[in-house]
């Protein structure tokens, strides 16, 4: 079995340091994601803390896996069973589940994904006869992200232009409550403001998570190192690894300002700088640094590397991209054929999955295998999850996330004000939308118009539902496209 290299000294450091708060500035391809897998064990081992007080956070859900497989694989499973291995997102959600009727919301909450919160908007806009564009749910993700309240929001409006989309957060905000439904922003900013109004529910959560290690530290917004700074306590029971010249997310809100806050925060923090890179040859590390020193800089740091000097770095320019895809598919077969190496070897990177093509294009032409990594995938595309909302809803009458996505999708004259006072009946009631629908109580709550849209589709859900229990999947999905004028809507 191959044995593993030990630690440097500043990864060791690092790993071993618990007696107060701690900075582990990570340069690229410097072991950072080791250090906190060993940290962990560090703690369970030698610390004797048990696993289901120690929380590891991570920006996104693969990261996440590849993490908790990590720990899995140095350690006994019994170990860690209990261990928390979450995003943000992961974890503001679990405290919502576990805080619900505090936070003033019923069993079975919808959380809206990125698609759903737009297409609300959208029907917002549609009834006040405005546009909704994109522009306005970045304001309203920033607005949450800087915990700016919808209060606040219009108070701080200082033009019309200001003033509308301040009434939209407004809007928005009512008819999601009113959906007994959450977006994502709110999987940090609820948690949050549970923190700021019941003291008791913070000092449990301490309690309950007693030691933070948190990952890609320059990536947290506002709110996420809030949230940070509420759980790790006053005695700071933390590990934050980040780089600040790493920081590319500050267009969706990243602070890699909030690096030097923690000097600010936790006056007993210890900086560790993790320099020795595993990665890279010294030719790459040379002009990484020397880019790099063009940065603003919190904290200094000088990338190095036992790997030697390496080749020399090419730079190629290209007439357009069919000319660069061309040139890299070329470089590939030369190196295959003269240094015998193998396709899994490269990698070719670029910036927007449109510039995927002609690089495709280039790979097929010269029968070089591929993978695409990332991109969207086809279960994300919006017409496919808009026909699984149907299939979802057909098959649990429960689904209020799937009977919002599709109640207007075609569209079916059923506005904003509608579905609020239908939200408002089922709550009452305590039953599902789709339930909600079929009571003939709702008739005294809505229009006759209203009610009657409701009540077809409704009638149609059933329906299928008794169909669906003798047809095929394929035969439900031609049917719903072909009854809905599904095809027509795409």
């Amino acid at each position: 079995m191959h044995k593993k290299p030990s630690l440097n000294p500043q990864q060791q450091a690092a790993v071993e340091h618990t007696e107060s708060p701690l900075l582990v500035l990570a340069g690229a391809g410097s072991g950072k994601t080791r250090v906190i897998t060993e940290k962990i064990i560090y703690l369970l081992k030698q610390k004797k803390m048990s696993a289901r007080h120690i929380a590891a956070i991570t920006f996104t859900n693969k990261s996440a896996k590849e993490m908790h497989s990590r720990i899995a694989a140095i350690t006994d499973r019994e170990l860690i069973k209990d261990l928390t291995v979450s995003t943000f997102h992961s974890l503001g959600l679990n405290i919502i589940r576990q805080e619900l009727q505090t936070l003033g919301y019923q069993p079975g909450f919808s959380l809206f994904d990125s698609q759903d919160s737009s297409a609300l908007l959208r029907e917002l806009a549609k009834a006040d006869n405005l546009e909704a564009d994109d522009s306005i749910k970045w304001q309203i993700s920033a607005w949450k992200n800087d915990q700016v309240s919808t209060e606040q929001a219009m108070q701080q409006a200082e033009n019309s232009k200001e003033e509308r989309i301040a009434r939209f957060y407004c809007s928005y905000q009512r008819q999601l409550k009113a959906y007994n439904a959450v977006d994502f922003d709110d999987l940090i900013v609820l948690p949050m403001q549970l923190f700021e109004q019941y003291p008791n529910v913070k000092d449990a959560w301490q309690n309950k998570l007693r030691y933070l290690l948190v990952d890609e530290y320059q990536d947290t917004n506002t709110v996420q190192y809030e949230l940070i700074k509420a759980l790790s306590g006053p005695e700071g029971r933390l590990t934050a690894v980040g780089d600040d010249d790493q920081s590319i997310y500050a267009w969706r809100g990243a602070r890699p300002e909030n690096i030097s806050l923690l000097e600010q925060d936790f006056h007993r923090l210890k900086v560790i700088k993790l320099e020795q890179n595993y990665r890279s040859s010294g030719n790459i590390l040379q002009s990484a640094n020397h880019l790099i020193d063009n940065n603003p800089h919190m904290f200094k740091k000088n990338l190095w590397s036992a790997h030697g000097m390496g080749d020399l770095l090419r730079v190629i320019p290209c007439d357009n991209s069919e000319q660069e895809a061309s040139r890299v598919a070329s470089e590939i077969m030369a190196k295959t054929i003269r240094n015998k190496a193998s396709h899994e070897d490269f990698a070719i990177l670029y910036r927007s999955n449109h510039q995927a093509r002609p690089f495709e294009k280039a790979l097929r032409e010269h029968r070089i295998p591929y993978k695409v990594s990332g991109g969207l995938s086809f279960f994300e595309r919006a017409e496919i999850k808009d026909c699984l909302a149907y299939l979802r809803l057909i098959n649990n009458a429960e689904d209020n996330v799937a009977f919002l996505r599709i109640i207007n999708t075609p569209r079916r004259s059923i506005g904003p004000g509608t579905l609020e006072k239908l939200a408002e009946y089922s709550q009452e009631r305590e039953i599902s939308l789709f339930n909600a629908c079929m009571e003939t109580g709702l008739q005294f709550v809505l229009s006759k118009q209203a009610y009657l849209r409701l009540q077809r589709f409704g009638d149609w859900v059933r329906e299928r539902s008794i169909h669906a229990q003798s047809e095929s999947p394929v035969a439900m999905v031609k049917r719903i496209t072909s009854d809905t004028g599904l095809d027509d809507w795409i």
